[in-house]
């Protein structure tokens, strides 16, 4: 049997018991420093009752510690990964080449930032030790299952969230606007800022649009497809995103896995314990940009979200009508007061609340811009969220039982769903019960009540109910033998993939480019064994960037407004993208079908 796994964002430790919850077969979480979020930050007792709590299910936690590394860095870097290998963590997601040189005792996965795009880039990080590769967003299913027929690593994919409209860890937009560098896990997201399409030359084609930003991905749909193709990991984007989203999305994935995995079954989900959802999983009631499945099916225009860069939500339908206090929409809605909606007014996302609503018919807070043909979105289901935030859904492991009586003692057995087993018992004199059968209904009926603990009692055998055993000493033995339980899943050894780095390894091109930023000694020492002859100065250290490449993407402006210039386009000439003083050539690379930018003078 393969082992799928559905892999969940945790921010903190409410994030990550969220997600465990909501049935997450594994957790990605950052510690305090050398994380690509800042701002999702943990130290290493937060990761380590993560950790306890996750295990008790089978749960893996998978601490990113993704950035680059400066020499200087390298001592606290070691140190933090030792740190959170000893707190508990089942591997470490790295981009920086001097983790794999560390002699860590623990499962390396590539960081996306790694940027894995081709199937020699994934033959030769498995080659080199690392366990799991995990892919570029933009690539096709295609090219995924060429990449995953030529590792022995598993593969890892992005299935659901936000999408970095560059290739990831191979941008540096953030860096030459700001300072802020998203390869030090402090990316200011000037992609989602509006920009001006222009000639160059004072000529406007595009004004103040969203022109870098792409919708939200969700593959909810595609997940037997991945499975086909041999991805084994399936991985929702959402370190920063809140308690709520959590639980709606990971919900809504888990009964997506599910069911493609039942009609496979040669696989098997990694982890244990079923969790059953007290509201209707909707993704697109959380935190969504507008769906897309990017370029899953091939590069194609209609990923943009030229319009706005927040969260539109779900489309509720358009305005017939309006009047002073309210609008009608052409056909009864959903509505309820408390919602948040929301509309595009001069190419800017407004949003108002709903203060009452009856079928077609909607008076909001404000009616400024409403007029007949608006688009209307929910970005806000009041009721949805009340109903996550007052959610009660845990996660809970079968377990059977089996209670036997003998005129001088008592024995109780718990058995969870893998086979692991707890045994207590008392040595006692037990006379015989006046009515044995509704004696048995009391021990069977005692044995089963789980409460608070992570089992489920589905089933219990009893031998010898014929003689009366008190109700209290049952539930006694039962509280005990759940621990017991409980303390044997901890105590088993949990299975990983340490795998040695071979030196044979080839590296796919005999150089290392600037923009695959080689920062460290140690970094760069692992790549000239591996035979690489030339180490580019890195980009990520540049002191300027002007007439430099700071963005490559699969995701092309020209395709996206239908001037492809494989198509007889009308724009012709240099195109640039503008925001204040800052300004970006487009250069397109057609046999690639990329687009590049180019930092211009300011």
């Amino acid at each position: 049997m393969k082992n799928v796994e559905l892999l969940a964002p945790a921010k903190d430790y409410l994030s990550a018991v969220a997600a465990v919850d909501s049935g997450a077969d594994a957790v990605y979480i950052g510690g305090a420093r050398f994380g690509a979020r800042q701002a999702a930050g943990n130290d290493v007792g937060e990761i380590a009752r993560v950790a306890d709590y996750a295990h008790r299910f089978g749960v893996r936690v998978h601490a990113t510690l993704n950035t680059l590394l400066w020499d200087s860095e390298l001592e606290d870097a070691e140190a933090q990964a030792r740190e959170l290998i000893a707190a508990g963590v089942d591997a470490l997601i790295v981009q920086d080449m001097a983790l794999r040189r560390m002699n860590l005792p623990v499962e390396l996965h590539a960081s996306t930032q790694v940027s894995v795009r081709t199937p020699a880039m994934a033959r030769f990080l498995g080659e080199a030790g690392f366990a799991r590769v995990i892919l570029e967003r933009a690539l096709s299913l295609d090219e995924i299952r060429a990449v995953c027929a030529a590792t022995d690593a598993e593969v890892e994919c992005f299935v659901h969230g936000a999408i970095c409209v560059g290739y990831s860890g191979r941008c540096f937009l953030s860096r030459s606007v700001s300072g802020r560098s998203g390869n030090r896990g402090a990316c200011s997201q000037p992609c989602r800022l509006p920009w001006d399409l222009t000639d160059g030359a004072g000529y406007t084609y595009l004004k103040s649009r969203h022109l870098l930003s792409v919708r939200d991905m969700n593959l909810s749909q595609r997940i037997g497809d991945l499975l086909d193709a041999g991805v084994t990991s399936f991985k929702i984007e959402g370190r920063l995103k809140d308690v709520n989203y959590i639980r709606n999305v990971v919900a809504a994935y888990r009964q997506a896995v599910d069911q493609a995995l039942a009609a496979r079954p040669g696989l098997r989900r990694s982890s244990v314990g079923e969790s059953i959802p007290d509201f209707a999983p909707d993704p697109s009631k959380s935190f969504t940009r507008g769906e897309s499945q990017f370029f899953f099916d091939g590069r194609r225009a209609g990923v943009a979200s030229f319009d706005t860069p927040k969260s539109v939500g779900e489309r509720i339908g358009r305005v017939a009508q309006v009047g002073p206090k309210g609008f009608r929409l052409e056909r009864p809605a959903d509505l309820a007061p408390g919602d948040g909606i929301c509309f595009v007014r001069d190419g800017e996302l407004v949003g108002t609340r709903v203060n009452a609503a009856e079928g077609p018919r909607v008076e909001p807070n404000r009616m400024d811009g409403i007029a007949p043909g608006t688009e209307i979105f929910r970005n806000y289901d009041h009721r949805f969220n009340k109903l996550l935030s007052a959610s009660r859904m845990r996660r809970a492991i079968p377990v059977t039982a089996l209670v036997e009586v003998t005129a001088s003692g008592i024995r109780l057995v718990f058995t969870d769903c893998e086979g692991i087993s707890a045994e207590v018992g008392r040595a006692a004199e037990f006379a015989a019960a006046k009515n044995p059968d509704a004696n048995a209904a009391a021990v069977r009926s005692q044995a089963a009540r789980s409460g608070d603990t992570i089992f489920a009692v589905g089933g219990v055998e009893v031998v010898g109910g014929e003689r009366f055993v008190p109700a209290s000493l049952v539930a006694e033995l039962r509280r005990e033998g759940l621990d017991k339980l409980l303390q044997a899943r901890a105590a088993r050894p949990r299975s990983h993939r340490i795998l040695p780095e071979n030196p044979a390894a080839r590296y796919p091109s005999p150089t290392v480019t600037a923009e695959e930023n080689v920062t460290n000694r140690l970094a760069e020492a692992f790549y000239r064994d591996h035979g690489v002859q030339h180490v580019e100065p890195p980009l990520e250290l540049a002191p300027s960037f002007e007439g430099r490449c700071v963005m490559r993407s699969a995701y092309c402006i020209r395709r996206e407004i239908g001037e492809c210039l494989r198509e007889r386009p009308r724009l012709q000439g240099d195109l640039y993208i503008e925001h204040g003083a800052q300004r970006y050539r487009l250069e397109f690379d057609c046999a690639h079908c990329e687009m590049k930018l180019i930092a211009a003078e300011k």
